[in-house]
């Protein structure tokens, strides 16, 4: 029987996949307007005890096509510690087609260029990316540790190798005051850089985040569901993304659920925004409804 050490977080994309836990915690762990792993000291799991949960998870789950890496950023484990996991896994798994993993722009820096092509040849081809923000100013304010230039050039560093990318816009996490400075530097990340897929969702704070976050972000207003609408639409009429770009906004948090093709279904997106906001709260998803 296979034993996860909780809390356990997957990108919800992941939800009917297979989850394998091959570290605890996240490396990093600073963001200011993060509480998922709090509770935990980031450290890799034994390869035996990774290879006996494979073969668990394997006999469970015969005919999976994909696994996750969890917890935070499996990436932030050395390539060749990688390579045993994924060869296992491509072992035990004769229908494995995708792995996938969180993660960052510090753990991606430390991998060379070669190292990310062979992981992707490996079938580690997806990452899930938090941009939460391309503005220099509100990135130091959230504590993110890197600054718009570095997500750039590991985002691209990442598609050059070949892996997809899910990027995440985080909406409000410059609070009123400097929603328009994100909005624009946001949609210059994505504008210079090839993502598959595309979500924006909306900030919440857990009870044990506040007090962090307000202490390096002093001047922070929480905007309200209808400023926070108009930064959605401000930032879809900014993206011209490079190439087909697959958009959702239907994670849990989010007043109004959106999806489409970029830049095919740009200007739909905008007027059903638009729409929404003119008809107000009525079209919003009820709060009761939503979390995150």
């Amino acid at each position: 029987m296979l034993e996860y050490d909780y809390p356990l977080f997957r990108p919800p994309a992941e939800a009917n996949n297979v989850i394998l836990q091959v570290t605890l915690g996240c490396s990093y762990n600073r963001c200011s307007f993060c509480s998922m792993y709090k509770t935990k000291s980031y450290q890799a799991k034994n390869m035996d005890e990774i290879k006996r949960d494979i073969e668990t998870l394997a006999y469970s789950y015969p005919d999976a096509t994909k696994v996750f890496l969890a917890d935070g950023d499996a990436l932030a484990l050395p390539s060749e510690q990688l390579f045993t996991i994924l060869k296992y896994l491509d072992e035990k798994f004769p229908k494995l087609r995708r792995v996938s993993t969180y993660a960052s722009t510090q753990n991606l820096t430390e991998k060379s260029n070669k190292e990310l092509e062979e992981l992707c040849k490996s079938k580690l081809n997806l990452i899930y990316y938090g941009v939460e923000t391309g503005s220099d100013v509100v990135l130091k304010k959230i504590t993110k540790g890197v600054n718009q230039s570095e997500i750039i050039e590991t985002l691209n560093k990442a598609s050059h190798a070949g892996m997809k990318i899910s990027a995440t816009v985080i909406l409000g996490i410059g609070g009123e005051k400097y929603s328009s400075l994100h909005v624009e530097e946001s949609a210059k990340v994505i504008n210079a850089t090839t993502v598959t897929y595309l979500s924006t969702l909306q900030l919440g704070l857990e009870e044990n985040a506040k007090e962090n976050f307000y202490k390096h972000f002093e001047d922070f207003t929480m905007p309200n569901d209808e400023q926070l609408l108009h930064e959605q639409k401000n930032f879809l009429e900014l993206l011209e993304p490079k190439s087909k770009t697959i958009f959702r906004s239907n994670h849990a948090s989010n007043a109004l659920h959106l999806k489409g093709n970029l830049p095919k279904d740009r200007d739909r997106l905008v007027d059903e925004l638009a729409e929404a906001i003119h008809v107000g709260k009525s079209a919003f998803i009820p709060e009761m409804f939503r979390g995150f």
